[in-house]
């Protein structure tokens, strides 16, 4: 592997000095991996191995601008995008048995899933909370929860995801803390926040403040880390939760990267050099049904976002300009009915992401239509990785769908029309209005509805479902959660405050209560306050005071 890498950081380099076809004669085949040196696949295929070979440098070339075929070299032949299974549910302790068992699996990353009293900014023993501690995900309200999810997990050798958006900068800062108590250094520290607040206006809707403050947020973070946690990406750019709302494809590209401008605006406003922060923005997008699709929008993806950065923002560091991405394979896909066709779907949609570049994978599992997945099926989500990085031999060649003649006119296609709507919304005074005025979400309702009433009149076939439907009952599955977790997590809450050094809580609080008037940054005065014991509840309450509440905007 090491060797490949060399290889192919020397053809890269010939590439650029104009002696493309020199380099590819020199790289020795990978044959080792098969019995017949003549079947084995070649490393890295260009136009020049097609019959009327074309010109090459339309494409690019891999690791190299304008990234249409990845954004390292050697892709997976260096190394395997990383196997990052979403799970969080019930109390601290039980996900924590969830990630070592999956880390046993082989999975290679972690991702949390929270609840959504955490999602919002509400305690456990919130009363609008009731009914809803850790049930689409795990109860996080202090940092002992952290400890508890984290414990015997060694933060400096597993990167983790964190999939929360208007309390990111507490989660963030209790993570921070949790590492300065076990004497982690900062720069060891690997991973990714989710931090988009924008998609949730768009799609989904765990948003807590307007969205001037919410964006102070996101560039308090990114300051944050720029300066602090080298290693750590402060935002994943989501265009998943858009498809999952009955966005095209094209439209959650659009949407996606309407966000990521508006992002690298606010940060450029804020005094924040995009050069840094540029190579450590991360995106995270869908992969759904249509297979060929899927694979040009990862595509055109890499393509669009190299020309945003260059042509919008002037930046010309090749180091700047790569978009990496993690994936989820469609869970709007998954059904309720004959819930083992889900394995089949998971798999198609994994694939496609592997095909098309990803850096990062989750899987689904099959009974996700019906509760949160079982130890089984979420076993199962991550054997369909594992059998597509070593079994299949899609990783062995390098962008192998690169010259298809579909796959090409898609990845255009696509291109245009995303950059035909950023137009349409620079027109409007860019996404901030375009969302406030509604006109955003009225485009994702009604991509939704068209797609409903194409399943419903059975012009889009869902096997199981509106055809090929067995009369044979299946019966629910899933992971249960014990009622019980949300008193034991109330009174874990009254206990702590009980305890803790109240004047302490509360100056902290009054410190965030005055940052937030101003425009110092929140979150090293976050890490102090959940080191002093203060809940995330009470952090929320208190910036709520200052920046108040977002309402949506409603059609009369």
């Amino acid at each position: 592997m090491a060797d490949d890498r060399d290889d192919f950081q020397r053809a890269l380099k010939e590439w650029q000095a104009g002696t493309l076809k020199t380099a590819l004669d020199r790289l020795p085949e990978r044959t080792e991996l098969h019995r017949d040196p003549k079947a084995s696949p070649r490393r890295l295929y260009t136009q020049l191995d097609r019959s009327g070979a074309g010109d090459v440098e339309t494409l690019g070339f891999p690791g190299g601008p304008p990234f249409t075929r990845g954004v390292q070299p050697t892709m997976y032949r260096g190394r395997f995008w990383t196997m990052r299974q979403y799970a969080g549910f019930s109390t601290a302790s039980e996900t924590n048995r969830r990630f070592k068992y999956l880390l046993e699996a082989g999975q290679t990353g972690l991702s949390v899933a929270f609840d959504l009293p955490t999602q919002i900014g509400l305690d456990a023993d919130h009363s609008l909370a009731a009914g809803e501690v850790g049930k689409v995900g795990v109860s996080i309200g202090t940092l002992e929860d952290l400890a508890e999810l984290f414990d015997d997990i060694p933060l400096d050798r597993v990167s983790t995801s964190m999939t929360i958006n208007s309390t990111a900068s507490i989660l963030l800062a209790m993570y921070v803390a949790l590492a300065r108590r076990r004497e982690i250094p900062l720069s060891k520290l690997s991973g990714t926040l989710q931090n988009d607040i924008l998609k949730e206006y768009i799609a989904r809707g765990t948003y807590a403040f307007p969205v001037e403050p919410s964006l102070r947020l996101i560039t308090d973070v990114f300051a944050y880390c720029v300066e602090e946690l080298p290693r750590w990406n402060p935002i994943s750019i989501s265009g998943y939760h858009i498809r999952e709302a009955g966005s095209t494809a094209a439209q959650e590209l659009a949407f996606t990267f309407a966000d990521a401008i508006t992002y690298c605006e606010q940060a450029r406003a804020s005094g924040i050099d995009l050069e840094k922060l540029a190579p450590k923005l991360s995106f995270f997008f869908n992969v759904h049904n249509d297979f060929l699709e899927e694979i040009g929008k990862f595509r055109s993806a890499r393509r669009i976002w190299y020309r945003i950065l260059r042509e919008r923002f002037e930046i010309h560091n090749p180091a700047c300009l790569k978009l990496r991405f993690h994936s989820q394979t469609a869970g709007s896909t998954l059904t309720a009915q004959e819930p083992n066709n889900n394995v089949a779907r998971v798999a198609i949609q994994a694939l496609a992401s592997v095909l098309g570049g990803t850096q990062s994978l989750h899987t689904n599992s099959r009974d996700e239509a019906l509760g949160l997945p079982t130890e089984q099926s979420a076993q199962i989500a991550l054997r369909t990785q594992q059998i597509i990085a070593h079994e299949t031999g899609v990783a062995d060649t390098i962008d192998p769908l690169a010259g298809s003649y579909a796959i090409e006119a898609i990845t255009d296609r696509l291109e245009a029309q995303v950059f035909e709507t950023l137009e349409q919304i620079d027109g409007m005074g860019g996404m901030r209005a375009a969302i406030e005025s509604g006109w955003v979400q009225r485009e994702v309702q009604d991509s939704a509805w068209k797609q409903q009433k194409d399943i419903e009149s059975g012009d889009q076939v869902i096997v199981g479902v509106n055809r090929f439907v067995s009369s044979q009952e299946i019966q629910p599955q899933g992971q249960a959660i014990d009622p019980a977790i949300e008193q034991s997590a109330a009174e874990r809450l009254g206990r702590l405050r009980s305890e803790r050094d109240s004047k302490a809580a509360e100056e902290c609080l009054a410190k965030i209560d005055t940052a937030a008037r101003g425009d110092d940054n929140l979150v090293p005065l976050m890490v102090e306050a959940v080191e002093r014991h203060v809940t995330l509840g009470e952090i929320m309450t208190t910036l709520r005071g200052v920046f108040g509440e977002y309402e949506e905007r409603r059609e009369v």
